[in-house]
């Protein structure tokens, strides 16, 4: 499906057909620009990105490159073509069709659900919107760039379905979206993962590869959903995602492998000596993904919901890939839940599988997560070193759901709340570790040049070299 983008606001979906749509959007979009201006990436509005825009949603290739100055970025609307036979496929709805307005008896949940997820884009553009002042090179600064513009579309997603199909009320929604802002104490975001600050790179790279990839899979779910223009959007937002990932992926994976040449060349593993010389010791890395991995299973929900299973129930939100499990009711299955039992141990509970779809979706969100832990351990075996970087359980440092203020160490083991305080240095950054890494933030702004923390990637964007001038500074 092209994309129009002879129209003011870019879409698909024939927007120049309801004026009255039309008109409300463009009110709105003078109001995304201020809060683009006021609360996007910091001092870079002029300079010229390469960044990649989306000119269609087909498989063959949708994304088109330039440079381009990112207030002039033709952010848009955006859906995945329409099957007009699709019907829904879990749940009490079970084949029949999916809906194409929305159900009087579930407007308020989808509302809520459409606010929710839309709340996280602008979100995470303002947790790092000074990060473009300390970037190891231009290469990762056109990617922080691409990040950004890419989660301010998805912004101008969700808000498109709450003018189209919330009326007053959506549109109320759409502008609170740009009222509340990451950190504010006042206003602040809806979930608490987006109101952690991002001051460093590495957590920024923590950030898209742990956070990002919860966004992944609660799209995911959202695609699934009855209400089929939020599936249209969501499956398009999809596509988008991944490159959201790849930066974490990649960026950790860099920073592994610098830490491990430095390691080489010192011949040792002493994280001082490591951090004399002006890498990131793998032990910090370790307590960086201890801390957004937990922070980020949080974003999932209560192990036993009631709203899931009404969700699931009612053909609003499904499994991720629910046409991977062989029964779409999921009645009369349960799913069995460990929990603290309020005397320093452990036990089962069986709750029904409805009930436990926010963790079944968290179990799955941990398995994708293994896999660049797996690529990562391997590159360090291969440099011929024991240390294994690992997932802290799903028990440590919760502050939603079954375990919630139960302190544990990392493997899940029940711990007195003292013992957890005299640890936590050794499992969590601590301050001196945020001041080491904070101390490695200076910017690199010569092409092909890298900072010392960081290994070069292994190749640069859409065929470029990586000495490519990805970001015009002068």
């Amino acid at each position: 499906m092209a994309i129009d983008y002879q129209e003011r606001i870019p879409n698909n979906v024939d927007l120049a057909e309801n004026r009255t749509l039309q008109r409300a959007l463009e009110h709105w979009q003078p109001e995304f620009l201020s809060w683009w201006k006021e609360m996007g990436p910091s001092d870079f509005l002029e300079r010229e990105v390469y960044l990649r825009t989306a000119v269609s949603v087909d498989a063959k290739g949708w994304a088109s490159y330039g440079y381009v100055q990112m207030p002039d970025y033709r952010w848009g609307i955006f859906l995945n073509e329409q099957d007009a036979n699709r019907t829904i496929g879990f749940g009490d709805e079970l084949g029949k069709p999916a809906w194409q307005q929305v159900p009087g008896e579930h407007r308020s949940t989808l509302r809520r659900l459409i606010v929710t997820q839309g709340d996280t884009e602008p979100a995470s553009v303002e947790q790092q919107r000074l990060l473009g002042h300390t970037a190891p090179s231009l290469y990762d600064l056109r990617n922080l760039f691409q990040v950004n513009v890419e989660e301010g579309r998805h912004l101008w997603a969700m808000v498109y379905l709450l003018h189209a199909y919330f009326g007053r009320d959506g549109r109320e929604e759409a502008e609170q979206l740009l009222e509340r802002h990451s950190g504010d104490r006042n206003k602040p975001r809806i979930l608490g993962t987006f109101n952690e600050p991002i001051s460093d790179w590495l957590s920024f790279f923590m950030f898209t590869y742990f956070t990002d990839r919860d966004g992944k899979f609660q799209l995911k779910s959202l695609a699934e959903s009855g209400f089929d223009p939020l599936a249209r959007t969501c499956q398009f937002m999809l596509t988008e995602e991944a490159h959201h990932m790849f930066v974490g992926d990649t960026g950790i994976a860099r920073v592994i492998r610098r830490s491990l040449e430095v390691m080489k060349e010192l011949g040792t593993d002493d994280p001082q000596k490591i951090r004399a010389h002006g890498a990131v010791d793998l032990p910090t890395v370790q307590r960086y993904i201890n801390f957004w991995f937990s922070s980020s299973l949080d974003l999932f929900g209560s192990e036993s919901s009631s709203n899931a299973a009404a969700y699931f129930a009612t053909g609003i939100k499904g499994r991720p890939d629910e046409t991977k499990y062989e029964d779409h009711l999921a009645l009369n299955q349960s799913y069995t839940l460990e929990r603290p039992d309020g005397q320093g141990g452990i036990t089962n509970e069986d709750v029904p599988l409805r009930n436990a779809m926010n963790e079944v979706t968290r179990g799955a969100y941990v398995k994708d997560c293994e896999i660049g832990l797996t690529r990562w351990n391997r590159t360090i075996q291969k440099a011929g070193y024991e240390l294994k970087l690992s997932l802290p359980s799903t028990r440590f440092r919760r502050n939603i759901g079954t375990w919630a203020g139960i302190t544990t160490d990392p493997a899940g083991k029940l711990i007195t709340a003292a013992e957890f305080e005299a640890k936590k240095d050794s499992w969590l950054p601590s301050e001196s570790d945020r001041t080491h890494v904070k101390s490695l933030m200076k910017a690199v702004t010569e092409p092909g040049k890298m900072a010392g923390w960081v290994a070069p990637p292994d190749r640069g964007i859409n065929n470029n070299p990586v000495e490519y001038e990805y970001v015009k500074l002068h």
